[in-house]
């Protein structure tokens, strides 16, 4: 069963409220309300995942416009897969999460995505956005 994280949640809110923001500071957009009802019912239970199934269709809406402007794959373009790795180097996921990418929903994707954050090993986190931001620092002082 499909689920969708808390911040994921938390996340398409601040998008909506960048995106929609309240003209007199109290009514929400629809697209909002909708993921703020998911928002409030998970808090009170103390939830941090919700079901996909039965998740109110205006929130799946909103939702899904948020998840199609992210990064759709975290591949940096280093897959150590390919050379026999069971989790890949560059990006953090394993040989059948990146064999099975263009397969997966957004739910899967986006519970790959935390995973791999969380982690916080693959080189996309630590050696590549070193070598990045040292590449970026270079310019900016030139």
């Amino acid at each position: 069963m499909s689920s969708i994280h808390i911040t994921d949640i938390e996340a398409a809110i601040n998008f909506w409220r960048a995106k929609e923001p309240s003209e007199d500071g109290i009514t929400l957009s629809p697209a909002l309300r909708a993921l703020a009802h998911v928002y409030a019912l998970m808090v009170h239970f103390r939830e941090e995942e919700v079901s996909t199934e039965g998740f109110p269709a205006p929130a799946m809406k909103a939702w899904l416009e948020w998840y199609e402007q992210l990064s759709d794959t975290p591949c940096i373009a280093i897959c150590s897969t390919s050379q026999g790795d069971e989790i890949c180097k560059g990006c953090g996921r394993t040989f059948e999460e990146v064999q099975d990418w263009t397969k997966m929903d957004p739910t899967e994707k986006r519970k790959t995505w935390r995973r791999i954050t969380m982690e916080n090993t693959a080189w996309r986190f630590n050696r590549y956005s070193e070598r990045a931001a040292l590449k970026d620092a270079k310019v900016h002082s030139a």
